[in-house]
């Protein structure tokens, strides 16, 4: 409790980096009751006074409209302020924001820009969307090359999308040499994750014998664990191979 209220003190007395913890308490509900809009308010005292990270918390509640009505206008307006000084989170979510379109004109330049400023800073989902610029052609010529320059720096950080589309890559030998072997290890990755579609892919190559042995057992682990996300192709896949066993099963009698 001491803790807590020495924060409020130093938030109260015009600190910073203390009206940003505080602003945090109250969107988590930590030591004081959940309150979204007094955190918006403790954060706003501190983005004003050039504070980075009470910069990005206050765009993520403009952007989702959590204790404020939704803005995107000042959700830009306040990631912009973080992103200038440097905070990747910021950087990242002003690239998504333009690459989108998101409540200011789609700018696939100033997205890259900005998803750059993030990933030179290491961090992981800036590698990933440059990646899929590159990989999908939008706002640049596809290369393959460099999107699998992008994935893999994200996916050695544990992005599960980016070993899912490592994945993909070494499956159809996009920007690198085929190599079901790699394909396997990055979607196994990806899959235990919980990524979807790795998934689904992993149970594809283990019913058609991809790259491994033959193996309905492990077909049937990963189509049903994506089958219970929701996924219809997954889902498909299973009704198929009931259907094969149970006609399989009845041939042989």
């Amino acid at each position: 409790m001491r803790h807590i209220n020495q924060i409020k003190i130093l938030a109260e007395q015009g600190d910073a980096e203390g009206q940003s913890n505080l602003g945090l308490m109250y969107r988590k509900g930590q030591g004081v009751p959940q309150d979204n809009k007094a955190a918006v308010k403790w954060w706003t005292r501190a983005a004003k006074q050039r504070y980075a990270k009470a910069q990005f918390f206050l765009g993520v509640m403009y952007f989702h409209g959590l204790g404020v009505p939704n803005d995107y206008f000042a959700a830009e307006k306040w990631w912009a302020r973080a992103a200038k000084q440097g905070h990747a989170k910021a950087q990242c979510n002003l690239g998504v924001m333009y690459f989108q379109g998101i409540g200011i004109p789609q700018d696939y330049s100033a997205a890259m820009k900005w998803y750059t400023r993030a990933a030179e800073q290491g961090f992981a989902e800036a590698w990933f969307n440059l990646g899929w610029m590159y990989d999908s052609r939008q706002g640049f010529p596809q290369d393959y090359a460099a999107a699998f320059k992008c994935y893999i720096r994200a996916a050695e950080q544990g992005d599960a999308r980016a070993q899912c589309n490592l994945g993909f890559m070494y499956a159809n030998g996009h920007g690198v040499p085929q190599d079901y072997k790699a394909a396997l290890k990055w979607w196994t990755l990806a899959a235990e994750q919980g990524n979807v579609m790795a998934q689904f892919n992993l149970g594809f190559m283990y019913y058609n014998g991809h790259g491994v042995p033959q193996d309905n057992k492990a077909a049937l682990k990963w189509l049903t664990l994506a089958a219970e996300q929701g996924y219809d192709p997954a889902q498909s896949n299973l009704k198929f191979m009931y259907v094969r066993q149970r006609t399989r099963i009845s041939t042989g009698l």
